[in-house]
């Protein structure tokens, strides 16, 4: 696939963000130190084009939420995000209703003198009391980037619901009325894969599955991440953690754990990666104690060697 798809400038949709092809968006986000590849900046100039949300999906640690984060500063427009976990309904994701204000109002027109029960009601049920939550935040801010944080952790009823509001970006309030986004906004999906998505919202979306990059590309998001550290350094904590990647984990480190594991050493002022050091430091790209283990009965020290050998 190629970085350059000009031939898709043609057809452009009203209010779609436009960032002119492939190679654009993949340069835009290295402006703001997101280094990312062929399929993914493709991925996301055609979700832009064509005014789809983007569904990402892979593991944890490869970067999907900093797509989000990345393209709102990019697009200049803020964030919405909609954090998914098990139970999440649509009042929370949606609206709700301000109880305690709407009782002190009530409380006031009370004491103000005001019998007139309709009125007051009417005014109780009004857009002031209304409390946004994050996908109504996001239909009335515009433009703005959605993001749908890890939905497999939430059930079937909540991704139904979502493809009803991804399908119209319309609510309706039954005591307001329809709410409509004047321009909808971009949507980016996250999904770790815990359980399957459903193939209805699939089939919304464009879909993409993000891999771990390969060995120069991590070594270069580590460098723009974190400038300080020397490129040897960057190298050789890549290799590392490259290699337990292959070593049967329960969660193998991502770039997120790359990154907090140099973020460690700079801080420690390490130059030079050593088995000792490795060790002192593996709570910065293990999160579990079994996997520390199983490191540790790979013998690190050779673990470390050997990687030192290939960079």
């Amino acid at each position: 696939m190629a970085d350059d798809a000009t031939s898709t400038n043609q057809h452009h949709p009203a209010g779609a963000p436009d960032l002119g092809s492939p190679a654009a968006v993949r340069s835009r986000l290295a402006e703001h130190d997101y280094l990312a590849d062929t399929g993914l900046s493709t991925a996301i100039f055609l979700a832009l084009r064509t005014q789809r949300p983007l569904f990402l999906e892979g593991e944890a640690g490869v970067g999907k939420t900093a797509v989000a984060h990345t393209l709102a500063s990019v697009l200049d427009a803020p964030l919405v995000r909609l954090q998914c976990y098990e139970g999440i309904d649509a009042s929370q994701a949606l609206y709700d209703w301000d109880f305690p204000r709407q009782l002190l109002h009530l409380r006031a027109a009370e004491a103000g003198g005001i019998r007139d029960a309709d009125a007051i009601e009417a005014e109780l049920y009004t857009r002031r009391f209304l409390i946004a939550r994050p996908l109504l935040q996001a239909l009335e801010t515009s433009p703005c980037v959605l993001l749908i944080d890890e939905v497999d952790r939430a059930d079937d009823e909540f991704e139904a619901f979502l493809l009803e509001i991804l399908s119209e970006f319309t609510v309706t309030v039954p005591e307001i009325g329809t709410l409509r986004a004047t321009e909808p906004p971009v949507v980016i999906i996250t999904s770790n894969r815990t359980r399957e998505v459903h193939d209805a919202l699939k089939r919304r979306c464009y879909y993409h599955w993000l891999e771990h990059p390969d060995f120069e590309r991590e070594v270069a998001i580590v460098r723009a991440r974190l400038p300080e550290i020397s490129e040897r350094l960057a190298r050789e904590i890549t290799a590392v953690t490259q290699a337990l990647r292959s070593a049967d984990l329960l969660k193998p480190p991502g770039v997120a754990e790359t990154i907090d594991w140099a973020r460690a050493l700079a801080a420690l002022d390490v130059h030079d990666l050593e088995p000792d050091v490795v060790m002192a430091t593996m709570g910065a790209a293990l999160k579990y104690r079994e996997d520390q283990d199983r490191a540790r009965r790979l013998d690190v020290g050779q673990l470390v060697r050997q990687a030192l050998a290939e960079v």
